[in-house]
């Protein structure tokens, strides 16, 4: 369906309404608290709710509801059981951190890795969080481009550009008090655009036939699952949309946030993976974007809706995204340094999202599988599970550190460049070789840290 005349200036407008609405909900935030912290005028942190709400949403990434359609329809199921999985990392997360907190006195992830295994691990840590915040503004403007046109295409780039513009805009005003604020509107459109979706979709087939479209064999999805396993015991320690999340309100309260935000985000996910389902079963031609293409099939209504959840959940997370860089260049870095920058953090954390709403489209204009800002990341740091989830088993050394996380980053490096021998697959589907990696190299990062650790001891 192509988006043209009265249809194609409604699309247009749309962004940059969202656009116009999300900037009016942004509070000028110009205390240091409130841009790096979250917290209100005067000072407070944000309720349990809104935390509640912003940690769901801003999980909810486009790139994460477009692969779980995608694998919804490839795999059927299981392949968005596989996908949800990962969210089951959020509260996995909020424990280590309450953990950490309560404790080691942890007051940011970069502080407590500063303290207990040196500035080395830090700069190593910030410097696989850049890459990560790099990943999300291309993963996630990507997806909005696709429902404007095809991927290259100008209009495509055109709405992702806008899209990032107009996200930056509200960001630069209030960092991330912005964020959790606007994260609530964007929630708010998310479910009720999702349920309307799949109100569409559902009735239209038997839980017999939803079910038909996926087996639990390891080259169907399963050795998908398995890495989802794997890496949900790391995959959240690099995230600083998540983790900045984890030292803004008291420790019980910050637990149950994360707790049932993670299950609500398992759930939409998983439904979210249906809508793949369903077009795979209506006979939809697979394609990097099966959501675009299933809304393209049913009518203007069901593209606006669709655009409307994709919108909403990049959003949520691309504003994250920029709040979590700002806090890292402006207060986590300077501080690593010795230094306090007071006031001036805020400009500098705003020219740092300026800086990577430029550059971190450039894979955008390339063309990137946006799977692979999840996979292969996710592989990159393997070597911060036994970090923090077996700090204080042994003694935390500096070498166990690097040896972990090094281990962990080649690894994900070698993969990504082909460098892996065919031998270290595990069954024979699509991600065994990801399986066998993922698999292996927890353990030879696990062995790396703790043999570090009581060698120091003894």
């Amino acid at each position: 369906m192509a988006i043209s005349g009265m249809t194609g200036i409604f699309f247009w407008g749309f962004l940059i309404a969202y656009g116009v609405i999300m900037y009016a909900l942004s509070p000028r935030s110009v205390t240091l608290g409130g841009f790096f912290n979250g917290e209100d005028s005067d000072g407070r942190p944000a309720s349990p709710l809104l935390l509640t709400i912003s940690i769901f949403i801003s999980w909810i990434f486009a790139k994460s509801v477009t692969n779980a359609a995608n694998l919804g329809a490839e795999f059927g199921l299981v392949g968005g059981l596989a996908y949800a999985t990962y969210w089951l990392s959020i509260p996995l997360c909020g424990y280590v951190i309450y953990r950490l907190r309560r404790k080691f006195g942890a007051t940011s992830m970069v502080s407590f890795l500063t303290s207990n295994y040196g500035r080395g691990a830090a700069l190593a840590f910030s410097a696989a969080i850049l890459i990560r915040l790099f990943n999300e503004v291309w993963s996630n403007t990507a997806v909005v481009g696709g429902y404007y046109g095809d991927s290259g295409s100008t209009p495509f780039i055109l709405a992702a550009l806008l899209f990032t513009a107009v996200t930056l805009a509200y960001s630069l005003r209030g960092g991330l008090r912005s964020s959790i604020l606007t994260d609530a509107a964007q929630a708010a459109i998310f479910i009720v655009a999702l349920v309307w979706v799949l109100g569409l979709v559902l009735p239209n087939h038997s839980v017999a036939e939803l079910r038909s479209t996926s087996s639990w064999a390891m080259n169907a999805g399963v050795d998908l699952f398995l890495v989802a396993c794997l890496q949900l015991f790391s995959y959240p320690f690099h995230d600083p949309v998540l983790t900045d999340r984890g030292f803004i309100s008291e420790e019980k309260s910050m637990l149950r946030a994360f707790t049932l935000a993670g299950v609500l985000g398992f759930v939409a996910i998983l439904a979210f993976s249906l809508i793949g389902v369903h077009a795979s079963l209506s006979g939809i031609e697979a394609s990097g974007n099966v959501p675009a293409a299933l809304a393209k099939t049913m009518g203007i209504g069901a593209l606006i809706v669709m655009t409307l959840v994709m919108i909403s959940a990049a959003g949520s997370t691309l504003d994250s995204t920029f709040s979590s860089l700002a806090r890292l260049t402006g207060r986590e870095l300077p501080a690593l340094a010795g230094r306090n920058l007071g006031q001036k953090a805020i400009a500098v954390g705003m020219l740092a999202m300026l800086t990577f709403a430029v550059l971190g489209n450039l894979p955008m204009l390339a063309g990137t599988d946006i799977l692979k800002a999840t996979t292969i990341s996710g592989t990159m740091v393997i070597g911060l599970a036994p970090v923090f989830l077996l700090h204080g088993l042994v003694r935390p050394t500096a070498l166990g550190f690097h040896l972990s996380f090094w281990c962990g980053l080649l690894l994900g490096v070698g993969l990504a460049l082909n460098w892996i021998p065919a031998s270290w697959a595990i069954g024979d589907g699509r991600y065994a070789l990801l399986l066998g990696v993922n698999l292996y190299g927890l353990i030879l990062c696990t062995a790396a840290y703790l043999l570090c650790g009581l060698r120091r001891t003894a």
